[in-house]
């Protein structure tokens, strides 16, 4: 019997598109795994949000962990875990926070190539990173601790003005490294998905974005994860606003029952 690993790491190479939708507490990842979605992932953004954090690491992490663990308790789909720059300062500091993740039950992580300073989001050097990626691989791998390693480029999130050259030349950087996927947020044109695939024999993770192919174009393309990121949060919470409106136009519970 294949572990939740297993079953995870398989739906990036099956022939359907993987439509992984990202949750912000129990009762979300509940909703999707009760939908038949296969696998579920979070979304620190919406994550923080929910909790009343600003994302880019200020929501704490023995906050975040609290959030993972009753959805691991909830669910029994692999979860999966955007784990941002992996709050730590140091190599040693983002392993022992991934050493946690894996003892609770998680699959996987997204982590990102970008970093924050005073407020501002930059890319990381290529090959620094690639050497971060390698030696958390490299010690997981000694701790027989499997986890799969969803690297995010951030070359469109920032919209470079070289991004799709900058793209293809951290890719095979980040494969040669030990990742098992690449995820290009914001990415949203053909032409440069068709160019990133080139760039990488990894799956490619594209997220929910104003101007992204449906679903069917995405695997015709060869992509092989799509997230939905904060947007479904976001959704939920614009209906919520939209039923609070209503409450205070009709004086009345109606439109709550």
């Amino acid at each position: 019997m294949s572990t939740n690993f297993e079953q995870f790491k398989a739906l990036h190479h099956a022939p359907d598109l993987l439509v992984l939708p990202n949750a912000w507490d129990a009762k979300s990842a509940l909703l999707f795994q009760e939908k038949a979605f296969p696998a579920v992932g979070t979304s620190s953004a919406a994550v923080a949000a929910s909790l009343g954090y600003e994302d880019g690491e200020k929501m704490p992490l023995e906050d975040y962990l609290f959030v993972i663990k009753r959805i691991l308790a909830s669910v029994k789909i692999p979860v999966s875990v955007d784990f941002e720059m992996g709050y730590g300062k140091t190599q040693a500091a983002i392993l022992a926070n991934l050493l946690k993740l894996y003892e609770l039950g998680v699959v996987g992580i997204n982590l990102e190539d970008s970093t924050i300073e005073n407020g501002k989001r930059t890319l990381q050097n290529g090959n620094a990173f690639a050497d971060t990626i390698a030696y958390l691989k490299n010690k997981l791998n000694a701790e027989g601790a499997a986890l799969f390693f969803n690297i995010r480029c951030d070359t469109y999130l920032l919209n470079l003005k070289n991004k799709q050259e900058e793209s293809t030349l951290r890719l095979p950087l980040y494969e040669a490294a030990g990742a098992d996927g690449i995820f290009l947020p914001c990415i949203t044109q053909e032409a440069d998905i068709v160019d990133a695939l080139k760039s990488t024999q990894l799956p490619l993770n594209v997220m929910c974005i104003p101007g992204l192919p449906d679903f069917v174009t995405l695997q015709k393309l060869g992509v092989k994860r799509a997230s939905m990121g904060p947007f479904f949060l976001n959704k939920t919470y614009q209906k919520a606003t939209e039923l609070l409106q209503k409450l205070a136009e009709q004086q009345s519970f109606s439109a709550l029952l």
